[in-house]
């Protein structure tokens, strides 16, 4: 292990024992329940990194021990030398195991999320295939124990919609759903195909995660509100009153909308909360554009040639082009079974960062 990580590990192991000195002075005093909270989060980080430190300590130190003592006792030094190839094969795995946790975290991960799916290239089959993604992610959603709450909807004259947009709530659900972000290419016999042929179409997502006010500042003198009388497919109402709301951010040119509520004011709060998540996802990319990677979690126009996966029906398949990853049970991922997908782009994830790391 080379002096910098050393150093390192030395600095969290400090910071566990202040962490826990402090948690101690708390205790025993008035109750912070915000400053609690805050040294319990810092000790949950701490905690399961300083436990592999001092296991890879252990096992270095095995290791060493057993070097020294073949060198002493020539009669036991071929036993001796496989204990200490064990114990540096171990050490070897917990310093890999250090180096993961310490890869640097995106910020984001612990925070809900904003999903955004719009029907793209295709036609009506993109806007039923944008229906399909939004199930799919309201049950991987539900699979997680997370909470799914609609935001907005512009549903399709032939099912679907022609764009959705939900939020998931739950500790981490940035983390899970931010892989989903790009163009999805479906390819299959579509409902409304008489003849068999099988069509490609393509609907884009937008993953963001979701802020509150005190982290982008929105001045209320640069957003313009309109109100309007929603409605439904076709262009028939479905509320008699101007309760739908559009937001315009006029220095950025960002349009937001919101009709699903019947009340004027929670349209409004949901197009806020919209609002906020996108300039602040705007200001994110611009912080992250020089990040090698960063360019493939954007969304592209929704052409079929840019995709970051393909549901491909008659072969039952979905690939993952950014991982070359194939799966052959597309019935269980639309079901909601994203898990192998999303462990094997946070892998990759964690491997880039490692690389440009530690």
């Amino acid at each position: 292990m080379d002096e910098r990580l050393r150093a390192r590990l030395a600095e969290l192991e400090a910071s566990l024992s202040g962490v826990e000195e402090r948690l101690a002075e708390a205790a025993s005093g008035p109750a912070d329940p915000s400053l609690l909270a805050d040294l319990g989060r810092r000790h949950a980080e701490l905690r399961p990194i300083v436990e592999l430190v001092r296991k890879w300590r252990e096992a270095d130190d095995e290791r060493a021990e057993a070097e020294s003592l073949a060198v002493d006792d020539p009669s036991l030094a071929a036993e001796l030398r496989e204990l200490a190839a064990e114990r540096a094969a171990a050490a070897e795995v917990l310093e890999h195991e250090l180096r993961l946790s310490l890869t640097p975290r995106d910020p984001n991960d612990t925070k809900d999320v904003l999903i955004e799916i719009r029907a793209a290239a295709g036609g009506d089959e993109a806007a039923i295939w944008a229906g399909d993604l939004v199930r799919m992610f309201e049950r991987y959603a539900e699979r997680l124990g997370y909470r799914v709450e609609p935001m907005d909807s512009s549903p399709s004259e032939t099912g679907g919609y022609s764009k959705v947009t939900v939020a998931v709530k739950g500790t981490g659900a940035y983390s899970k759903f931010k892989f989903e972000a790009g163009v999805h290419r479906v390819q299959r016999v579509p409902r409304t195909e008489s003849q068999g042929r099988i069509h490609t179409s393509t609907a884009t997502v937008a993953v963001l995660p979701e802020v509150d006010a005190v982290e982008v500042a929105l001045d209320p003198a640069d957003v313009r509100v309109d109100v309007f009388r929603s409605s439904g497919p076709g262009g028939q109402s479905v509320n008699t009153t101007d309760s739908a709301v559009r937001l315009t951010h006029v220095p950025t040119g960002i349009v937001v909308s919101c009709q699903d509520e019947k009340s004027q004011l929670q349209n409004k709060d949901k197009a806020f909360r919209i609002l906020r998540a996108r300039l602040f996802q705007l200001e994110d990319e611009r912080r992250r554009s020089e990040l090698a990677g960063a360019r493939r979690l954007q969304v592209g126009t929704g052409e079929r040639s840019e995709k970051v996966r393909t549901y491909n029906f008659k072969e039952n398949r979905v690939t993952d082009h950014r991982i070359e990853l194939t799966l052959y049970k597309l019935e269980q991922v639309l079901a909601g079974d994203l898990g192998e997908l999303v462990e094997a782009l946070a892998a990759e994830e964690a491997a880039e960062a490692l690389a440009s790391g530690v």
